[in-house]
């Protein structure tokens, strides 16, 4: 699915079986929660922390889905065309970072 089918599926489900947008203030509480999930798994998977019990049955791509799902609400509410502001993020990005990369010591090995 392409970017914009995704937006226009999560305003679908949003608008039947969800019923409405939760505020926007709400939706970013709700992303920085979902991030901080993938984040207690990353921690655990690939740092130094162990998994506790509770930990047993995570799931690191149905975490990145959540995360995913409620960023493409609040594009949605907030009016943004995520293919768009991709392809503009990632024209910076080449500006910007043609040889920043190659040339930084740090990322040679």
């Amino acid at each position: 699915m392409t970017i914009k089918e995704a937006q226009e599926i999560v305003d679908q489900w949003i608008s039947t079986t969800g019923v409405r947008y939760f505020n926007e203030l709400t939706n970013t509480a709700m992303l920085m929660e979902e991030v901080g999930e993938v984040a207690r798994i990353m921690a655990r998977k690939y740092g130094e922390q162990s998994f506790k019990k509770s930990d047993e049955e995570v799931n690191l791509a149905d975490e990145m889905a959540d995360v995913l799902f409620v960023l493409i609400c609040l594009a949605n509410q907030t009016g943004i065309d995520l293919t768009s502001a991709l392809e503009k993020n990632l024209d910076k990005k080449n500006m910007r970072d043609a040889d920043r990369h190659k040339n930084n010591e740090k990322l040679k090995r």
